[in-house]
């Protein structure tokens, strides 16, 4: 009869590793029982970490150390951060040899725990999306919550047809944003973390972000401005993501870049409307 270990008595690296090793062998298929008897363990200890990994994700695995400073026990190194941003940076899921049209929370988990074999929660992505200054979730939920419909065109030559709301449409609230990190807080002192200063060391990059009106959040990141092929692509992404014609609130835009919107309506007659908020 095979005997089990005592995982308590492991160091605190010994049990994180063969932790993560039990949930990613439960992941990709394994039973419980077989994961527990091969890393001998108990089958009641397993899914005691699966439970954990399930509420708190990338948390679950690291121990209760008291007196760390915040952001030591971040899942991702610096330069695992920094590898992330640059890979989303660099294109859409798809040009990375994943199954997603656009970036999101399950996207990034896929794109790192291929890179890196770490299994990150939706949560934790979106804690490393707001850290990074990637996106603006709070905002557009924000503009998604206010269920905004009273719009009126910035542009004044927009044709009268162009603005009609679209029946059986997908409602998206849209922004043009340029990331910028915050720096964390930590008691009353402001610390530096790895992206702050976003713009000077991934250099030029503006995102593209939407959230749906169930609350689902796509967005793509590129150097430099959005042209209107960037920009078209990616109402074009999401109109294939949700298989219908998309009703579109532009929330916030570059005042300079507002010629790019007025072609839309024209060039996909019928599938895309577009609306402005009033702030």
């Amino acid at each position: 009869m095979m005997t089990t270990r005592d995982a308590r008595n492991l160091s605190p690296e010994a049990l994180e590793e063969l932790r993560r090793r039990a949930v990613a062998a439960v992941e990709s298929g394994s039973s419980r029982t077989e994961v527990a008897r091969l890393l001998g363990v108990s089958r009641k200890t397993v899914g005691a970490w699966m439970r954990a990994y399930r509420r708190m994700g990338e948390e679950s695995f690291r121990p209760k150390v008291r007196g760390r400073r915040p952001g030591e026990q971040l899942a991702l190194s610096p330069a695992q951060q920094a590898w992330t941003v640059k890979a989303i940076v660099a294109g859409t899921p798809d040009e990375h040899g994943l199954p997603h049209l656009l970036w999101t929370r399950q996207a990034v988990a896929e794109l790192v725990n291929r890179e890196y074999r770490i299994l990150l929660s939706p949560a934790t992505v979106g804690q490393y999306l707001a850290r990074w200054g990637l996106i603006d979730e709070p905002y557009l939920r924000e503009m998604m919550r206010a269920r905004v419909t009273a719009v009126v065109p910035r542009q004044r030559d927009v044709a009268a047809e162009d603005e009609a709301w679209i029946p059986e449409a997908e409602v998206l609230w849209v922004a043009w944003t340029l990331p910028r990190a915050v720096p964390e807080q930590t008691g009353a002192t402001r610390k530096k973390n790895l992206l702050t200063g976003f713009r000077n060391y991934f250099g030029d990059v503006n995102v593209l972000q939407a959230i749906s009106n169930r609350g689902a959040v796509f967005f793509q990141a590129r150097v430099g401005p959005f042209d209107s092929a960037h920009s078209e692509g990616f109402l074009v992404r999401l109109m294939d993501q949700f298989g219908r014609p998309l009703n579109v609130i532009i929330c916030r835009w570059p005042a300079q870049h507002h010629g790019i919107l007025r072609a839309w309506p024209r060039r996909h007659s019928r599938r895309i409307s577009l609306r402005f908020t009033l702030n």
